[in-house]
């Protein structure tokens, strides 16, 4: 499985219309060569390397395992509509959906965007936690993918 963004490659910088000083949306993500078995995905976006450990900017699930592509711009709702199906998550902004990268000035910060491909779909609320949605998939990860970008102002 292999995940992807037109908007940044592989260990490159995220432009600055996903991120706090831009427009602050989520980027348009690729998907491809999903595991057969797989019946839904779902997605972690964190920086492992805030000052107060590891932060949460975006937390979606129940994602269709035949997705190819998610659209820039998620909707921030419990149910974004451009997904159907899909459950966000709270952020560690307090928000649901996506916040895009703000790092303090003068340090740059690695952002993983982690793509889990999943046994089935989680019976999880819209609105859980990070801890939450590590539970709810824990022995159901069929595979993973990891697509980095960094950030500095």
């Amino acid at each position: 499985m292999k995940l992807t963004s037109e908007a940044f490659d592989q260990n490159e910088r995220i432009p600055d219309r996903y991120t706090c000083h831009g427009e602050d949306v989520s980027p348009p993500l690729s998907i491809e060569g999903v595991d057969p078995k797989a019946q839904s995905l779902a997605l972690i976006v964190d920086d492992p390397d805030a000052p107060m450990g590891v932060f949460d900017h975006w937390l979606i699930w129940n994602i269709p395992a035949e997705t190819e592509r998610i659209p820039a711009g998620i909707a921030q709702e419990e149910r974004p509509s451009e997904l159907e199906g899909t459950f966000q998550g709270e952020n560690d902004f307090n928000e649901l959906g996506y916040r895009g990268p703000c790092p303090p000035g003068g340090s740059e910060h690695v952002y993983r965007f982690t793509l889990f491909a999943l046994e089935e779909k989680l019976d999880l609320k819209p609105g859980a936690g990070k801890g939450e949605l590590r539970e709810a998939m824990e022995g159901k990860v069929i595979e993973r993918s990891l697509l980095r970008g960094s950030y500095s102002i």
